[in-house]
Order: C-alpha cells, then sequence, then structure tokens
C-alpha cells in the first residue's frame, strides 16, 4: 500500500491552480502580441514559438522549435482528460498546423493569426472543427513544481 506524506497531497491539489495562474501570467506578458509566422519575439511571434516561450519561463522547460517536433513531447491524451499545461493541436486550414496550449474550463492559450496572442475557447466552431489532439509534456504535479524554480536548477 502507497503511502503519501500530506505534503504530496497538498502539492496534487494545487498543481492545477499554480499551473493555470502561470499560464495566465504568461498570457497577460504577450496579449496583443502579433502573429508573425517565424517570429520569435514580442514584436511578432508564431504559436510553437510563443509555446516555447511559455513552457521556458513559466515553467523551466525547454520545447523544440517547430509545432511538428512539439507533437512528439510528452504522451498523447484524451480531450476529454484536458489539464491546465497540456498542448493542443489543431489542423488549421493551408499548411501548417497549429499549437497552443491549455489553461482550464475549455480555454487555450496561442498565437492567432488574425488576433495574435489571446486565449480562446476549445468548443469555438472554428476550434472545435479543427482539433486535431492533445500532449502531455509532463505530468501536472512536476509541471506545478518547476513554477517557482530557478532556471539553472534544470
Amino acid at each position: 500500500m502507497a503511502t503519501f506524506r500530506a505534503s504530496d497531497v497538498q502539492r496534487a491539489l494545487v498543481s492545477p491552480v499554480r499551473i493555470r495562474k502561470a499560464l495566465l501570467s504568461e498570457h497577460q506578458r504577450w496579449v496583443g502580441t502579433p502573429y508573425r509566422l517565424g517570429g520569435t519575439t514580442q514584436r511578432g511571434i508564431d504559436c510553437s514559438a510563443l509555446m516555447q516561450h511559455v513552457y521556458r519561463d513559466a515553467f523551466h522547460i525547454s520545447l523544440p522549435r517547430t509545432t511538428g517536433q512539439q507533437m512528439q513531447e510528452g504522451r498523447r491524451v484524451q480531450r476529454s482528460e484536458l489539464e491546465a499545461g497540456d498542448l493542443v493541436f489543431f489542423h488549421s486550414p493551408g499548411p501548417y498546423n497549429h499549437v497552443g496550449v491549455y489553461v482550464d474550463d475549455g480555454y487555450f492559450l496561442h498565437a492567432s493569426t488574425s488576433q495574435g496572442v489571446k486565449l480562446s475557447r476549445l468548443d469555438n466552431v472554428y476550434w472545435n472543427r479543427h482539433y486535431w489532439q492533445s500532449r502531455r509534456p509532463m505530468d501536472r504535479t512536476q509541471l506545478a513544481a518547476r513554477i517557482d524554480r530557478q532556471p539553472h536548477e534544470g
């Protein structure tokens, strides 16, 4: 039989709240930044570069540069099992796929080609139609534990 310390239980309960707060903080930093294919700065950014920045700055995790490479991270999860911090992928019209990060309560953070960095609803007609898959790069308790780490801590 597994034994749990009170601190482990507390951390597991607090994890989704901490992750959501960290993601909303990143949203505040980036909101309104225009979309630019190949962009990596607040002057213009594309969806996969935004995910790189969000994961690096909020969780001290290095993600690969492209959406295709990010689709290989972690493990696949069902849409019904989405948790804050999961990557969500879309087959958008055109030559490129799209990626965002699930924040909670049906919202995800992404770099919209038409409106720049913003929160959108997964059940929006457009996103619902083009939803493809979700991936969990890291368990949420581990992800939440990385929020307060300094970048050099790994």
